[in-house]
């Protein structure tokens, strides 16, 4: 253990915990929320593990004030959540709900008044299936369809939350809802990804746009959320240098050139071509339509390796990566299979510094996966869970002490959940929830947080 507690951070340094709507607040028929693609896909038999799906999940909608409760007394200064589409707009435009609406000022009002900073995700993968149902994100209509979902958040949020993403992870919607079938909505289409990443993009900048104008605020920080799994090469070989290559630019180069720069790489324009949907992507109104973020935030988890196979028909989540085979990481693994190297964390950061230095940067989730141990007094021991924040939160601290401009750190996650495909058997959060009864309990590596946190504030 590298016992981060040594290292100091600055004082209005942002400790933070996440969710996010689908997979902690169920209620799924309450209070005039419509269905999202979630709870169709996690209907549909065998999209999921054990069947499991978010129509309870934790029963965060109608626990929010214990849940906030425990936030408190973990003493943490933010919480990371999304807003569910579908609870606000059911239909994904037009009649406002104003039962959701109320939910979410209730919630942000808890916060405060906890002294939590309530920082919130427009879009966290839930798109309402009514949208969904007029084509989704395959269709040019959705970047205003999701406009017109951020005004109804900002003017009905925007004096309790100053802090916003637009979107959580777009290549996760893109790549692995599209290209791939294995989230929402499951369309198993190569092509269908580099489509689907250009209208997040178009409407990432539009939501901006629209949001800067609605109940603005001189405060207000506005951003996007881009999960950068660094893409390696396994190996020497040219050809596994070209595979990595292609699986950077599809992974991460194509969302920070599309949102810092209003372009994508080359690599990304052949495939295009080769896909079929180049004359389906303007980049010139991508160019014409790109804002100034006020931060980006930083998904981090792991590393992956790749090496370049002949025989190999590729990855679905990364169409037109030929050949392309995902190495196993060294060392132990995490239950989601994922390495444990918080090196890659620094990397990552330095290298968005690098291409934007002036912009200011949280880490908006990091955490780790691990079975729990409850032992007869109902202390949740998670020793290796204490470890991974640990040495993560180091490498924040390396990133810092090398002149990168990072404002927070939320972990990942505040609660265990309903880990969309996975289901219920993948255990991320720092208080257990017992699935039975719905109880709380936080872990050891919630009170090493806890303990975290107030060390620093007494530095």
């Amino acid at each position: 253990m590298t016992d981060s507690i040594t290292r100091r951070f600055p004082r209005d340094f942002m400790w933070g915990v996440a969710s996010s709507a689908y997979q902690i607040e169920g209620g799924a028929k309450e209070g005039g929320r419509g269905p999202s693609i979630w709870d169709t896909f996690s209907h549909t038999p065998g999209r999921t593990a054990d069947g499991a799906t978010g129509d309870v999940a934790i029963d965060h909608y109608n626990r929010y004030r214990q849940d906030v409760a425990l936030m408190a007394e973990l003493g943490v200064d933010a919480y990371r959540f999304s807003i569910s589409w579908s609870r606000l707009l059911p239909d994904g435009v037009g009649a406002v709900n104003q039962g959701g609406i109320e939910f979410y000022v209730d919630l942000c009002d808890s916060l405060l008044e906890a002294g939590i900073t309530p920082v919130a995700t427009l879009y966290h993968w839930d798109l309402p299936q009514a949208l969904q149902d007029r084509g989704g994100w395959l269709e040019p209509a959705s970047v205003e369809w999701f406009a017109e979902y951020a005004a109804v958040a900002k003017r009905a949020l925007g004096d309790r939350i100053r802090i916003w993403s637009t979107l959580n992870e777009p290549w996760c919607v893109a790549f692995l809802g599209h290209s791939s079938d294995v989230f929402a909505p499951g369309l198993g289409r190569p092509e269908a990804g580099f489509l689907v990443a250009h209208h997040l993009m178009l409407a990432h900048n539009r939501a901006m746009t629209v949001m800067r104008d609605v109940n603005p605020h001189a405060d207000d920080q506005l951003g996007v959320v881009l999960n950068l799994i660094p893409a390696e090469p396994a190996g020497d070989d040219p050809s596994d240098v070209a595979v990595a290559e292609t699986v950077d630019a599809i992974h991460s180069q194509q969302f920070l050139s599309g949102i810092l720069e209003g372009k994508y790489p080359e690599r990304i324009r052949r495939l295009h071509e080769r896909f079929g949907v180049a004359d389906q992507i303007d980049e010139a109104e991508l160019a014409a339509t790109r804002v100034d973020l006020d931060y980006l935030g930083v998904n981090y988890y792991n590393i992956n390796r790749f090496r370049f196979d002949p025989a190999s028909p590729g990855l679905a989540e990364y169409p037109g990566a030929d050949g392309a085979v995902l190495v196993r990481p060294p060392g132990e693994l995490t239950d989601m299979e994922w390495g444990v190297e918080p090196q890659g964390l620094t990397i990552v950061l330095e290298r968005v510094a690098e291409l934007a230095p002036d912009l200011p940067l949280y880490v908006t989730e990091n955490g780790a996966a691990y079975p729990d141990e409850v032992g007869p007094d109902g202390e949740v021991v998670d020793p290796k869970r204490i470890a991974y924040l640990d040495s993560h939160i180091a490498a924040v601290a390396d990133a810092l002490d090398r002149g990168v401009d990072v404002r927070g750190y939320f972990v990942w996650s505040i609660f265990d959940n309903f880990e969309w495909a996975s289901g219920y058997g993948i255990r991320f959060g720092i208080v257990r929830i017992d699935y039975a009864t719905l109880e709380r309990m936080v872990k050891a590596s919630g009170w090493w947080y806890r303990d975290f946190i107030a060390a620093q504030r007494a530095c």
